[in-house]
């Protein structure tokens, strides 16, 4: 690794010395310069945020109207003193960031979280970014983990829904409130049955239909409406609400989830769900490859998930790779706990 690399960790994060900058703080920062709106990569209490402008409405409703907020379109570069910052698509959630740092002649790319999916429920598509150093993401970073084709994934909880119905069951499906939520929301069609959201997930679908990104029509989980759900509804709610005491007026549930853990026959045996649906808003193992190769870059730089184990294949493959451990950088290989749900 660099004796002086343009960007390195500190006990408040991913610091860039030549811009004064943080890159996804985890402590408050002066200046933090944000990949997307999710809290492990978004912190409250920064002096000043910068963002990729289609994300700036999602991180302003979680830090707070008070917090100074800079946005940026995709591909636009700044200056942030000794250093030239550009924020380009990450194909993550809405707004989500890579962030392309340039100084002394030298380019660091740091992708934050990001797909290759090409949805575009997600917002804009992942863009390749020349460097020579990349800072990639390794939460799926195993070889065990190659998505389906989304639209296949999709068009089976469609029809496991459908078959509830018939059944004269509720289909109840957890989902992060920010990113999966919206991304079902955009996939799902109600035929004739009404999709209710409870919990937060509301709070952002403005912000996505906003941005014209297909939102389905939703009810909320309230006592008005445990008529109209009732043996045929579907439900998409937080984890934490499984115990909530409408759900047991509902009647009979079918309880399913939508995640890259449920690749593994172990995951879905330990999660307590009747089905399980493998679909993640982050990149499988061919698509952290090939976002890497799609950079040229020389050296790949491993954090956020299976840091150890991916920069050795890296190694072994004839990059130079290298671990950058952070406050996320455990191995996290089945937990279905991170803060995006994967």
């Amino acid at each position: 690794m660099d004796t002086d690399p343009l960007i390195r960790v500190s006990p408040e994060g991913l610091y860039c010395a030549a811009g004064d900058f943080y890159i996804d703080p985890w402590r408050p920062v002066e200046r933090a310069v944000i990949t997307h709106a999710h809290s492990d990569h978004a912190r409250v209490g920064s002096r000043h945020y910068l963002c990729a402008a289609p994300g700036a409405s999602l991180l302003r409703h979680r830090m707070g109207t008070a917090a100074r907020i800079e946005s940026v379109p995709y591909g636009q570069r700044m200056r942030l003193k000794d250093a030239i910052v550009s924020l380009h698509p990450a194909g993550h959630i809405l707004g989500s960031a890579q962030i392309r740092v340039e100084a002394g002649g030298d380019v660091w790319v740091i992708s934050g979280d990001y797909n290759f999916s090409g949805d575009p429920a997600v917002g804009a598509p992942f863009e390749p970014v020349p460097c020579r150093t990349f800072i990639t993401e390794s939460t799926f970073g195993l070889p065990i983990y190659h998505w389906p084709a989304p639209q296949s994934v999709f068009s089976a909880i469609e029809a496991w829904w459908q078959h509830n119905q018939a059944q004269g069951v509720v289909s109840v499906m957890p989902a992060y409130p920010l990113g999966k939520s919206q991304r079902l929301l955009a996939h799902l069609e109600s035929s004739g049955a009404p999709i209710a959201v409870h919990g937060n997930a509301n709070d952002y679908i403005a912000y996505y239909r906003a941005a014209g990104i297909r939102q389905a029509e939703v009810l909320p989980l309230t006592e008005a409406t445990v008529a109209d759900l009732k043996g045929c509804g579907l439900i998409i709610t937080s984890s934490a609400a499984q115990e909530a005491t409408i759900f047991r007026k509902l009647g009979p549930l079918s309880w399913a989830f939508a995640s890259g853990w449920m690749m593994t026959r172990a995951a879905r045996r330990n999660r307590d769900f009747d089905r399980g649906f493998v679909l993640s808003d982050h990149a499988d193992w061919d698509g952290l490859i090939e976002a890497i190769r799609a950079t040229g870059a020389e050296r790949v730089g491993v954090t956020h998930g299976q840091i150890d184990s991916f920069s050795r294949w890296l190694r072994e493959q004839g990059w130079d790779a290298f671990a950058l451990p952070t406050c996320f950088s455990e191995e996290t290989a089945g937990n279905a706990g991170t803060a995006d749900a994967t």
